[in-house]
């Protein structure tokens, strides 16, 4: 896999000219930046800047005002290689915060395995409706600490608006869910990406994670995708590099608070 192609490839297709990442979210852009607006309770946030050091102060400032002004939260996702060099500094100076870096991964999907292999008594179980969102919410909940209400809420939407642009999953331990995961199929561009693929304490290093990426490896095969990406942590990444994913580069969220 050619890595200074692909992440062009990716900054192209995913980040300039990104599309909506679910029901009721616009995109807009503006003065070098790409921004998207959420429905409510959705992700704002910039997702792609290309900015000269004599322009980027005002360009945050413009950002901040905006969010600001709509009483929101917002994420700006920043890459290692996006410009100026200092944009991170100059976002912790306008009063942003950063979250733990992450490692953007891709694969050609021919190069990932797509042989599902589980632990015995564990099953797959297709998400299509409101009860499995709660199920893969649930799982959310406990692998991440995290409240389980936004991402059932997004996944619900998702499937009710736009079944065809994601593919959910739970792994089930008789009538336990133990594991989930989810894609979404970007329509238009050549990635399909893995998000939110996590295993509940006690079922971690079965294999279950592995045999999720490579569910999720197989449809998107069956769909034409050519890439899976993901922002990997630092617990990902090793399985992922095992699986055939490349680092591309790191990206880190930084966040600004609507009451700062």
């Amino acid at each position: 896999m050619d890595r200074d192609a692909v992440l062009a490839a990716y900054d192209q297709q995913m980040r300039h000219n990104a599309r909506p990442d679910g029901p009721g979210a616009r995109i807009e852009r503006s003065a070098g930046v790409v921004r998207q607006v959420g429905a409510a309770g959705g992700w704002n946030g910039v997702v792609w800047s290309d900015l000269d050091r004599d322009g980027v102060d005002a360009a945050i400032a413009a950002q901040v005002s905006y969010f600001t002004s709509l009483g929101r939260d917002f994420e700006w996702k920043l890459y290692a290689h996006d410009r100026p060099r200092d944009l991170a500094a100059r976002l912790r100076a306008a009063g942003f915060t950063p979250e733990p870096e992450e490692t953007l991964m891709a694969a050609r999907i021919e190069d990932v395995p797509t042989a599902v292999v589980l632990p015995e008594g564990v099953r797959l179980r297709p998400v299509t409706d409101a009860v499995g969102a709660e199920l893969v919410a649930e799982v959310h909940e406990q692998a991440f600490g995290a409240g389980r209400s936004r991402i059932g809420h997004r996944l619900r939407a998702q499937l009710a608006e736009r079944p065809d642009a994601v593919v959910a999953v739970v792994a089930m331990a008789g009538e336990v869910p133990v594991s989930a995961a989810r894609m979404e199929l970007y329509q238009g561009t050549g990635f399909a990406g893995l998000w939110g693929g996590g295993t509940v304490t006690g079922w971690r290093g079965r294999g279950i994670y592995r045999a999720l990426v490579a569910h999720r490896a197989r449809i998107a095969a069956d769909c034409g995708y050519r890439y899976l990406q993901v922002d990997a942590s630092d617990q990902s990444r090793p399985i992922l590099q095992r699986l055939g994913f490349r680092p591309l580069t790191t990206t880190t969220a930084y966040i600004h608070r609507a009451g700062r």
